[in-house]
Protein backbone atom coordinates (compact mmCIF):
# COMPACT_ATOMS: atom_id res chain seq x y z
CA UNK A 1 0.00 0.00 0.00
CA UNK A 2 1.25 3.51 -0.86
CA UNK A 3 2.36 5.29 2.02
CA UNK A 4 1.18 8.10 0.75
CA UNK A 5 -1.72 7.49 0.98
CA UNK A 6 -3.52 8.99 4.58
CA UNK A 7 -7.09 7.80 5.64
CA UNK A 8 -8.72 10.77 8.36
CA UNK A 9 -11.13 8.95 10.95
CA UNK A 10 -13.38 11.03 12.27
CA UNK A 11 -15.06 9.87 15.70
CA UNK A 12 -16.01 11.07 19.58
CA UNK A 13 -14.70 7.33 20.69
CA UNK A 14 -10.73 7.44 21.20
CA UNK A 15 -10.58 3.94 21.89
CA UNK A 16 -12.67 3.27 18.38
CA UNK A 17 -9.86 6.15 16.22
CA UNK A 18 -6.82 4.64 18.41
CA UNK A 19 -7.77 0.82 17.47
CA UNK A 20 -8.40 1.69 13.58
CA UNK A 21 -5.22 4.04 13.45
CA UNK A 22 -3.25 0.77 14.34
CA UNK A 23 -4.34 -1.40 12.04
CA UNK A 24 -4.41 1.20 9.08
CA UNK A 25 -0.99 1.67 9.83
CA UNK A 26 -0.07 -2.03 10.11
CA UNK A 27 -1.39 -1.79 6.28
CA UNK A 28 0.59 0.91 5.55
CA UNK A 29 -1.26 3.77 5.57
CA UNK A 30 -0.72 7.54 7.06
CA UNK A 31 -3.53 8.16 9.75
CA UNK A 32 -5.13 11.20 10.44
CA UNK A 33 -7.56 11.71 13.54
CA UNK A 34 -10.46 14.16 14.58
CA UNK A 35 -12.93 13.68 17.75
CA UNK A 36 -15.68 15.94 15.33
CA UNK A 37 -16.78 17.34 12.29
CA UNK A 38 -15.15 20.81 12.91
CA UNK A 39 -11.68 19.55 13.30
CA UNK A 40 -11.93 17.04 10.43
CA UNK A 41 -12.71 19.89 8.21
CA UNK A 42 -9.18 21.93 9.52
CA UNK A 43 -7.37 18.68 8.68
CA UNK A 44 -8.90 18.64 5.51
CA UNK A 45 -8.51 21.95 4.28
CA UNK A 46 -4.76 21.77 5.86
CA UNK A 47 -3.61 17.99 4.64
CA UNK A 48 -3.95 15.86 1.70
CA UNK A 49 -6.66 13.43 2.26
CA UNK A 50 -7.08 10.08 0.16
CA UNK A 51 -9.97 8.53 2.21
CA UNK A 52 -12.14 9.56 5.18
CA UNK A 53 -13.83 7.02 7.61
CA UNK A 54 -16.86 8.66 9.00
CA UNK A 55 -18.89 7.96 12.44
CA UNK A 56 -22.37 9.21 12.11
CA UNK A 57 -23.38 10.39 15.66
CA UNK A 58 -21.04 12.93 16.83
CA UNK A 59 -21.03 16.28 18.77
CA UNK A 60 -21.60 19.52 16.47
CA UNK A 61 -21.63 18.18 12.88
CA UNK A 62 -23.34 14.72 12.62
CA UNK A 63 -21.18 12.44 10.19
CA UNK A 64 -24.04 13.11 7.72
CA UNK A 65 -23.92 16.66 7.55
CA UNK A 66 -20.15 16.61 7.67
CA UNK A 67 -20.40 14.38 4.61
CA UNK A 68 -22.83 16.62 2.74
CA UNK A 69 -20.35 19.41 3.60
CA UNK A 70 -17.59 18.14 1.74
CA UNK A 71 -19.35 16.64 -0.96
CA UNK A 72 -19.84 20.18 -2.16
CA UNK A 73 -16.27 21.03 -2.87
CA UNK A 74 -14.34 17.19 -3.14
CA UNK A 75 -15.36 13.48 -4.66
CA UNK A 76 -12.31 12.79 -1.79
CA UNK A 77 -13.68 8.49 -1.07
CA UNK A 78 -16.13 8.34 2.42
CA UNK A 79 -16.93 5.92 4.12
CA UNK A 80 -19.18 5.73 7.24
CA UNK A 81 -18.55 3.69 10.31
CA UNK A 82 -21.30 3.71 12.35
CA UNK A 83 -23.09 2.01 15.39
CA UNK A 84 -26.60 2.82 13.63
CA UNK A 85 -27.58 -0.83 11.13
CA UNK A 86 -30.79 0.79 10.22
CA UNK A 87 -32.03 0.74 6.26
CA UNK A 88 -32.86 4.23 6.60
CA UNK A 89 -28.99 5.59 7.95
CA UNK A 90 -27.60 3.28 5.26
CA UNK A 91 -29.63 5.10 2.45
CA UNK A 92 -28.99 8.13 3.78
CA UNK A 93 -25.37 7.66 3.94
CA UNK A 94 -24.78 6.37 0.41
CA UNK A 95 -27.40 8.94 -1.25
CA UNK A 96 -25.16 11.74 0.53
CA UNK A 97 -22.02 10.71 -1.57
CA UNK A 98 -20.64 7.92 0.69
CA UNK A 99 -18.95 5.50 -0.85
CA UNK A 100 -19.58 2.37 1.87
CA UNK A 101 -21.33 2.05 5.02
CA UNK A 102 -19.79 -0.28 7.64
CA UNK A 103 -21.34 -1.10 10.60
CA UNK A 104 -19.14 -1.12 14.08
CA UNK A 105 -19.92 -4.91 14.48
CA UNK A 106 -17.17 -5.05 11.47
CA UNK A 107 -13.80 -6.66 12.39
CA UNK A 108 -11.00 -3.83 12.16
CA UNK A 109 -9.59 -5.88 9.48
CA UNK A 110 -12.39 -5.81 7.56
CA UNK A 111 -12.76 -2.26 7.81
CA UNK A 112 -9.54 -2.21 6.43
CA UNK A 113 -9.96 -4.01 4.04
CA UNK A 114 -12.94 -2.11 2.39
CA UNK A 115 -10.71 0.89 2.56
CA UNK A 116 -8.30 -0.40 0.37
CA UNK A 117 -11.41 -1.52 -2.13
CA UNK A 118 -12.38 1.80 -2.70
CA UNK A 119 -9.11 3.39 -3.23
CA UNK A 120 -8.57 0.63 -5.62
CA UNK A 121 -11.36 1.58 -7.47
CA UNK A 122 -10.41 5.44 -7.29
CA UNK A 123 -7.29 4.67 -8.37
CA UNK A 124 -8.65 2.83 -11.48
CA UNK A 125 -10.79 6.09 -12.38
CA UNK A 126 -13.90 4.76 -10.65
CA UNK A 127 -15.00 8.26 -8.62
CA UNK A 128 -17.88 8.32 -6.48
CA UNK A 129 -21.09 7.11 -7.56
CA UNK A 130 -23.12 9.66 -9.49
CA UNK A 131 -25.76 11.37 -7.84
CA UNK A 132 -28.40 11.68 -10.68
CA UNK A 133 -29.21 8.22 -12.29
CA UNK A 134 -30.63 9.42 -15.66
CA UNK A 135 -32.50 6.60 -17.79
CA UNK A 136 -35.13 8.39 -19.21
CA UNK A 137 -38.40 7.59 -18.17
CA UNK A 138 -36.92 6.80 -14.28
CA UNK A 139 -34.56 9.29 -12.63
CA UNK A 140 -33.21 8.54 -9.01
CA UNK A 141 -32.20 11.58 -7.47
CA UNK A 142 -29.60 9.49 -4.65
CA UNK A 143 -28.80 12.81 -2.86
CA UNK A 144 -32.46 13.89 -2.77
CA UNK A 145 -33.42 10.37 -1.97
CA UNK A 146 -35.66 10.77 -4.46
CA UNK A 147 -37.05 8.95 -7.34
CA UNK A 148 -39.04 10.50 -10.63
CA UNK A 149 -40.74 8.74 -13.39
CA UNK A 150 -41.96 10.74 -16.20
CA UNK A 151 -40.78 13.83 -14.27
CA UNK A 152 -43.55 12.97 -11.40
CA UNK A 153 -41.70 12.37 -8.06
CA UNK A 154 -43.13 8.97 -6.92
CA UNK A 155 -42.99 7.89 -3.13
CA UNK A 156 -40.97 5.03 -1.91
CA UNK A 157 -40.30 3.44 1.32
CA UNK A 158 -37.10 2.73 2.33
CA UNK A 159 -36.72 -0.46 1.66
CA UNK A 160 -38.07 -0.23 -2.25
CA UNK A 161 -35.43 2.69 -2.87
CA UNK A 162 -32.68 0.18 -1.28
CA UNK A 163 -33.93 -2.59 -3.25
CA UNK A 164 -33.84 -0.49 -6.64
CA UNK A 165 -30.85 1.54 -6.15
CA UNK A 166 -28.73 -2.20 -5.37
CA UNK A 167 -30.08 -3.44 -8.71
CA UNK A 168 -29.61 0.02 -10.68
CA UNK A 169 -25.62 -0.23 -9.50
CA UNK A 170 -25.34 -4.03 -10.85
CA UNK A 171 -26.86 -3.89 -14.15
CA UNK A 172 -27.87 -6.94 -15.90
CA UNK A 173 -26.47 -8.94 -13.18
CA UNK A 174 -28.86 -11.39 -11.79
CA UNK A 175 -30.01 -11.89 -8.06
CA UNK A 176 -31.53 -14.66 -7.05
CA UNK A 177 -34.44 -14.46 -4.90
CA UNK A 178 -32.14 -15.75 -1.56
CA UNK A 179 -29.48 -13.45 -2.06
CA UNK A 180 -31.53 -10.23 -2.40
CA UNK A 181 -33.38 -11.66 0.68
CA UNK A 182 -30.53 -12.52 2.58
CA UNK A 183 -29.20 -8.87 2.05
CA UNK A 184 -32.00 -6.64 2.78
CA UNK A 185 -33.59 -8.92 5.15
CA UNK A 186 -31.43 -10.66 6.61
CA UNK A 187 -32.33 -14.39 7.82
CA UNK A 188 -35.62 -13.41 9.44
CA UNK A 189 -38.94 -13.00 7.34
CA UNK A 190 -40.91 -14.65 4.59
CA UNK A 191 -38.88 -15.12 1.29
CA UNK A 192 -42.47 -13.93 -1.02
CA UNK A 193 -41.18 -10.62 0.47
CA UNK A 194 -38.97 -10.33 -2.34
CA UNK A 195 -41.46 -10.51 -4.87
CA UNK A 196 -43.71 -8.43 -3.03
CA UNK A 197 -41.52 -5.67 -3.20
CA UNK A 198 -40.61 -6.20 -6.68
CA UNK A 199 -44.03 -6.14 -7.95
CA UNK A 200 -44.65 -2.74 -6.07
CA UNK A 201 -41.42 -1.30 -7.76
CA UNK A 202 -42.57 -2.33 -11.05
CA UNK A 203 -46.14 -0.84 -10.54
CA UNK A 204 -44.00 2.62 -9.81
CA UNK A 205 -41.66 3.03 -12.32
CA UNK A 206 -42.93 0.87 -15.28
CA UNK A 207 -45.20 1.94 -18.13
CA UNK A 208 -46.96 -1.81 -18.12
CA UNK A 209 -45.67 -3.70 -15.29
CA UNK A 210 -47.00 -6.87 -16.89
CA UNK A 211 -44.15 -6.07 -19.32
CA UNK A 212 -41.23 -4.67 -17.78
CA UNK A 213 -38.81 -2.33 -19.14
CA UNK A 214 -36.56 -1.87 -16.07
CA UNK A 215 -37.34 -4.45 -14.05
CA UNK A 216 -36.80 -8.25 -15.36
CA UNK A 217 -37.42 -11.47 -14.15
CA UNK A 218 -34.90 -13.90 -15.22
CA UNK A 219 -37.24 -16.83 -14.72
CA UNK A 220 -36.23 -19.75 -12.71
CA UNK A 221 -33.19 -17.57 -11.40
CA UNK A 222 -34.40 -14.05 -10.05
CA UNK A 223 -34.15 -10.45 -10.88
CA UNK A 224 -32.21 -8.06 -13.29
CA UNK A 225 -32.04 -4.30 -13.76
CA UNK A 226 -32.18 -3.08 -17.81
CA UNK A 227 -31.52 0.76 -18.47
CA UNK A 228 -28.81 3.01 -20.05
CA UNK A 229 -27.87 5.87 -18.37
CA UNK A 230 -27.67 9.25 -20.64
Amino acid sequence: MDARQTVLIVDDNLTLLNMMRDFLEAAGFQVEMALDGERALAILDQKSIQCLLLDVMMPGLSGFELCRQIREASEVPILFLSARDGDYDKIRGLGLGGDDYIVKSATPGEVVARVQAVLRRYKNGVSAPAAVLDFGRLVIDLRAHEIRVAGQAVDFTAREFELLHWLVEHPRQVFTHEQLFQRFWGEVGDRHTVAVHIERIRKKIEENPNKPRYLLTVWGVGYRFEGIKR
